[in-house]
């Protein structure tokens, strides 16, 4: 804790300034401003860690990622879709500390607010009784010099008069004399006890003013450790939450250490594989020639499946004129 600076250094020399106190309550008024707007900025982000969280979830559990992967890959996915949908919990979680970080601090302002009314109800009280003092003391002031004035005129009448022969107005001239000392002697008690008074308020002021100097002070230096406190303690919730994250999405990347391209080859061969026999070459066919339709030693035999019977034999010879033709059939072009 600090010294006291504030009592020292909010005064002025008109007995009337308030502008050291008002100065003070201008700068406690910007402190819980500015408490406030934290407040409502951890409310924001309450809401956007929130519906961030809402948003992930959602995808997490109704986006299909992967869903055909087999075998190691399809460990990893499902590792993956878990640790997403914890990271959106996560800032659910984040979203509700937030908030109730955020009601902390209103409950702190208030606080400091109900402190601050008993003070300020002291000092308004004291400021007022300290203006009007001082207003009846300068109206006695004001009386007192004019009950002067007017004895000073009243002596300056019996010296003028004193070569009268009227007795009666020379006994006038006294008792008006006589009346005004009598009325400066009384205004004078009463400016003297004015001046007292006004003095006694002011001491009063004074200290009352120092107290509250002293207690706002206080009430600063607590605002500014807790302001300091509730953003540090943000900063640090917000480092967790990545640190979480990191280590759920470790687990992601473990599973994927796990991982084996030549298993999940091996394992889409076995689950699906439809045979390990090729289909045998589509050979030539001669269609005048069947006896060359044998099959090349390797290759795979089967049954006879020519399609043409033996070609039709001549009944002529080559140098009979009709050879070229066929049951009836001419190959020539007539």
């Amino acid at each position: 804790m600090t010294r006291s600076l504030f009592k020292g250094n909010f005064w002025s020399a008109d007995i009337l300034s308030t502008v050291g106190y008002d100065s003070i309550i201008q700068h406690l008024n910007n402190g819980r401003k500015n408490c406030k707007e934290f407040e409502e900025f951890l409310k924001e982000r309450a809401a956007v860690e929130e519906r961030y969280g809402k948003d992930l979830l959602s995808l997490s559990r109704k986006k299909p990622c992967g869903q055909s992967e087999t075998n190691t890959l399809k460990r990893a996915l499902e590792v993956f879709k878990q640790q997403v949908d914890s990271v959106a919990q996560c800032h659910i979680q984040l979203a509700q500390s937030l908030r109730e970080e955020a009601r902390k601090m209103e409950e702190f302002r208030e606080k400091q607010k109900l402190q601050r009314k008993k003070t300020e109800l002291v000092m308004d009280a004291i400021h007022k009784q300290k203006s009007l003092q001082f207003k009846k003391t300068m109206d006695a002031k004001k009386n007192y010099e004019q009950k002067c004035r007017d004895k000073d005129e009243a002596e300056q009448a019996v010296s003028r008069s004193a070569n009268l022969v009227n007795p009666k107005q020379q006994e006038k001239l006294f008792v008006k004399l006589a009346t005004s000392k009598t009325a400066v002697e009384d205004s004078d008690k009463a400016y003297m006890l004015h001046v007292s008074t006004l003095d006694k308020v002011r001491e009063e002021w004074q200290s009352e003013h120092i107290k509250a100097c002293e207690a706002f002070e206080a009430q600063e230096c607590e605002r500014i450790n807790f302001f300091r406190n509730a953003l540090w303690l943000h900063v640090n919730q917000l480092s967790q939450q990545c640190v979480t994250s990191d280590e759920m999405y470790e687990q992601v990347r473990k599973s994927l250490e796990m991982c084996s391209i030549q298993k999940d080859i091996e394992y889409f061969v076995n689950q699906r594989k439809t045979g390990q026999i090729p289909p045998a070459p589509i050979m030539y066919e001669n269609f005048y020639s069947p006896q060359k339709n044998a099959v090349p030693p390797g290759k795979a035999t089967g049954p006879n499946l020519a399609r043409r019977g033996p070609l039709p034999i001549p009944k002529t010879s080559p140098d009979d004129p009709d050879y070229s033709l066929v049951d009836d059939y001419s190959l020539l072009y007539q």
